[in-house]
């Protein structure tokens, strides 16, 4: 079965994308496929697969699987790429235009120029800070500023969840972070029934952070479009960075900005394409 593909990113954070338009990979094969084409040695490469499908509850459904095969909820990078790939080929000619992933839709503002998209903001919506529909196993109706034991250390997280699990975490620095060891245990921890990303995040100052970010079932990704939203609001929630303005999070792959109000989150990034190509399944 041969299949076509895009490979796009943002801010490094990199998916394969297959036009369910026109390539049809049966449900039950489609974890298979994933695994093979997020193989950065033997497929494609990437941190996981994202199909561009029709949808009756949105002008397009994007459907999100991690790299170990396991579907994911939403990802704000992603999202930002099927936006540019959905006006940018031809799918549709407006610069304003709603994609559902997870269930829930998101608006799409989209900067472009000479009709080639330069820049998307996405309406992420209301943030969700009450632990069981994060979720998360904590005795308080929000888990903000609380302890939890990992490998025998104590690390104080704010649980948010933005259509997808967020712990994030406050370091002194990233840059010294050994996240390849700590990031698989926060993500299978036990007070996270449905596993969790985890974002580790130094405040450099009010309006600029610094985060590096493990993803479930990817691993340590060059960026994470949810992980920045949480990271703003949970540093907000904190009493960290002020609320309403534009947050700027430095990630491994570049810049986000995050803006967080009472009517809640928006992020703003780049997306772009890599190459196209046909792979042989």
């Amino acid at each position: 079965m041969k299949i076509r593909f895009t490979k796009m990113q943002g801010c490094g954070n990199d998916y394969v994308y297959v036009n369910g338009f026109t390539e049809h990979i049966p449900q039950e094969k489609k974890p298979e496929f994933v695994r093979f084409a997020s193989d950065r040695h033997f497929g494609v490469g990437g941190d996981g697969v994202i199909f561009i499908n029709p949808s009756d509850e949105a002008d397009f459904e994007m459907e999100m699987y991690n790299a170990d095969g396991t579907r994911a909820e939403m990802c704000g990078n992603g999202i930002r790429c099927v936006a540019k790939y959905a006006h940018d080929k031809g799918l549709t000619d407006r610069a304003r235009f709603s994609i559902i992933s997870g269930g829930k839709v998101k608006y799409m503002d989209l900067t472009v120029e000479n009709g080639v998209t330069k820049a998307i903001r996405v309406d992420m919506g209301e943030p969700i800070l009450t632990a069981a529909e994060v979720p998360v196993v904590s005795k308080n109706r929000q888990s903000v500023d609380e302890e939890i034991t990992v490998e025998n250390q104590t690390y104080r997280m704010t649980c948010v969840s933005m259509g997808n699990p967020h712990a994030v975490v406050f370091v002194d620095s990233t840059a010294d972070l050994p996240l390849e060891q700590i990031g698989p245990h926060f993500e299978h921890h036990e007070r996270f029934p449905r596993r969790t990303n985890t974002e580790f995040v130094e405040i450099v100052s009010p309006e600029y952070v610094k985060m590096r970010v493990w993803e479930r079932g990817s691993g340590e990704t060059w960026a994470c479009g949810t992980g920045a939203c949480a990271a703003v609001v949970a540093a907000t929630e904190n009493g960290l960075c002020p609320k309403g303005e534009p947050i700027t999070v430095k990630v491994s792959g570049g810049d986000l900005i995050v803006t967080y109000d009472d009517d809640g989150v928006r992020l703003t990034g780049n997306a772009e394409l890599a190459f196209t190509g046909v792979t042989t399944y």
